[in-house]
């Protein structure tokens, strides 16, 4: 059965704001709860907030006092919080009696109903992560084209290999995220009681284009793998051929002491 919200009002901000690496649901108060999965629940003065546990929570018609205090709230239950926030809004229209659809001025809905806004809060921080993540592995391939450059020019790592190494398993954790915590891919829960929404998710879905952004990202991480792996391949080689001359070494000198003890 379908919650109606903000009765009276046309039109609404939803604010997502990316927090933390993960958010320890079990002590967040739930006596002002709606809805379960993802948890969402009544916030300042006649808003409402959905909290997800990969450290998002997006706002809906709330002030920037009321969003302020809403998040010192929430500070305690952030897991390693980021340093900075980041954010996205976007406007939410009620038509009554039309047609829930995205609109240049805004995301329009039929009634504000509080499985439309999970909806829109789950697009809105899967979008929000996707941008974090992207931002990230951009970073890190800038980091891996100059020693890309090396291998091919010098057949090695060069002497930043062990910290070019830290960032790519760093950037390889982004796929264990993505998969098991934020579940990109995966439909929300709420549409298997409420199928008639579907057809609205996958629109804002699509308009996020999250499906297209999350393979590009799969793409990439595939990349910086392969070059993980490049670059063990080569520093083992390097290692134990270093290995093979000490013994080599180690052969000579002992046959120079024999050769000598003999002279002598």
């Amino acid at each position: 059965m379908e919650n109606t919200l903000f009765a009276g009002r046309q039109r609404i901000a939803a604010r997502a704001f990316y927090l933390a690496q993960r958010t320890r649901m079990q002590g967040i108060d739930r006596t002002e709860r709606l809805a379960l999965s993802p948890l969402t629940q009544r916030a300042g003065a006649s808003g409402s907030a959905v909290i997800f546990r990969y450290g998002v929570v997006v706002l809906f018609g709330l002030d920037d006092a009321e969003e302020a205090a809403f998040l010192r709230t929430l500070g305690p239950m952030l897991q390693a919080p980021h340093a900075e926030r980041e954010s996205d809004e976007v406007q939410v229209i009620v038509e009554a009696g039309g047609e829930d659809r995205i609109e240049p001025t805004g995301i329009v809905v039929s009634e504000f109903t509080v499985e439309r806004l999970q909806l829109v809060a789950d697009v809105l921080a899967k979008s929000l992560v996707l941008g974090h993540h992207e931002v990230a592995i951009n970073e890190n391939f800038d980091r891996i084209e100059p020693m890309a450059s090396t291998l091919r020019e010098k057949g090695r790592g060069g002497r930043q290999s062990r910290e070019l190494l830290r960032h790519i398993g760093d950037t390889l954790a982004i796929q264990g995220r993505m998969v098991g915590l934020v579940e990109v891919h995966d439909k929300p829960e709420l549409l298997w009681e409420s199928p008639q929404l579907g057809r609205f998710y996958s629109r804002l879905a699509e308009e996020y284009e999250l499906d297209e952004r999350h393979r590009a990202l799969e793409r990439k991480l595939d990349v910086i793998a392969r070059t993980a792996e490049t670059l063990l391949g080569l520093l083992q080689s390097k290692r134990s051929l270093r290995v093979e001359w000490y013994i080599v070494i180690l052969i000579v000198v002992e046959i120079v002491i024999m050769i000598g003890e003999k002279a002598f």
